[in-house]
């Protein structure tokens, strides 16, 4: 490791803004330096990446395997840092430096849920997995029982690999709880690509459905993201109810503008292993209804608390939910708000960087 700090390379697939939140935090206070190859840009979430003196981007279309190796035998990492194990080039990479004694590191997302898929990943997976990683750093609980099965020891799964941007989101949430000292929003926020798996027909159907049978006092239902179903969904007849709304993709910038308007935070997916969002909006100090195939619902939601666990597939639950948040007094919303921003700041980039700290000296 040189004198001015730790050399990372970093393989990632769909790099967002979140992810550099732990990159600069860990360049602050470690005086670390990353290298990051990534794929292109998804345009699902077509994020705007900002700069930073210690952090340099590598187009992953310009690298074939060879010219990876050569890059990686040039850095002389300290560490690497891989996204999964869907990327093989990126693997070629990893079993080369663990062969130099450079600890290589899987970061991942999926949980375990025990289906034939994922058990035949774990069989496979003690036939190569010593041999490309050292260790795993998991998002969650169900993440890092994953990382267990296939075979990595307990003292080397980490957890908390995501984490908000909790600078920015932190600032706004405390400056919406001071301004909503007298009036909270009466408006639903869901933020998601419009794809089969993020739920969003359920809930503009759900909220249609609650507005028709008179249940929905006087809030709304806006929506941020774009996506394969966003004219679908748009067009249907829940989602042109007139009081649902459909904003489009807004960068990290625009979205505090869309979020001030907004009350309670809503993420309706069937299928959602973490959900940086969550983390998101909880520091903005928003009451959370999360479906219950949302992973960071384990870290960021107290049921009753700040929010409400509701079945992500039943229609009739979300409504009743819905309803219950609109019955709500703005006294008991501003009391959830203040609880997620506290359970958001529980855990912000500082912490991952210590975690980074730790996985270096543990070589």
């Amino acid at each position: 490791m040189s004198q001015g700090g730790p050399t990372i390379l970093v393989l990632y697939t769909e790099l967002a803004p979140y992810v550099l939140a732990g990159f600069k935090a860990a360049v602050r206070t470690m005086g670390a330096t990353f290298h990051v190859v990534r794929w292109p840009v998804n345009n699902e979430a077509p994020f705007e990446l900002d700069g930073d003196p210690g952090i340099r981007l590598y187009d992953r279309s310009a690298y074939d395997r060879n010219a990876l190796l050569k890059l990686a035998n040039e850095l002389r990492p300290d560490l690497a840092i891989t996204s999964g194990w869907v990327d093989k080039d990126y693997l070629a990479v990893c079993r080369t430096l663990i062969r130099r004694n450079v600890p290589s590191v899987m970061c991942f997302d999926t949980a375990w849920t025990g289906s034939a898929r994922q058990w035949f990943s774990v069989l496979a997976a003690r036939f190569w997995m010593p041999f490309t990683f050292s260790h795993a750093w998991a998002t969650g609980v169900r993440q890092a029982a994953y990382a267990r099965l296939l075979g990595f020891a307990p003292f080397r799964i980490h957890s908390g690999f995501y984490s908000a941007d909790t600078d920015r989101f932190l600032a706004l949430g405390r400056t919406l709880l001071h301004q909503r000292r007298e009036h909270w929003p009466h408006r639903f926020l869901c933020v998601a690509r419009y794809i089969p798996t993020k739920g969003q027909q359920l809930l503009c159907d759900a909220f249609a459905a609650l507005c028709e049978a008179g249940g929905a006092g006087d809030w709304e239902l806006h929506l941020v993201g774009t996506g394969e179903l966003h004219a679908a969904v748009a067009t249907s007849p829940g989602g042109q109810h007139p009081r649902i709304h459909h904003h489009g993709f807004k960068q990290v910038d625009e979205l505090a503008a869309v979020v001030a308007g907004a009350g309670v935070f809503v993420l309706p997916s069937t299928y959602e292993p973490w959900g940086v969002v969550v983390h998101e909006l909880a520091a903005c100090a928003m009451p959370l209804m999360l479906s219950d195939a949302v992973g960071a619902a384990e870290r960021f939601l107290q049921p009753g608390t700040n929010g409400t666990l509701v079945p992500a597939t039943n229609p009739a639950a979300w409504i009743e939910a819905m309803q219950e948040m609109v019955r709500s007094s703005d006294d008991r919303l501003r009391t959830m708000g203040r609880a997620s921003h506290d359970l958001a700041a529980a855990w912000t980039p500082d912490h991952w960087a210590r975690t980074l700290q730790r996985i270096l000296q543990d070589r």
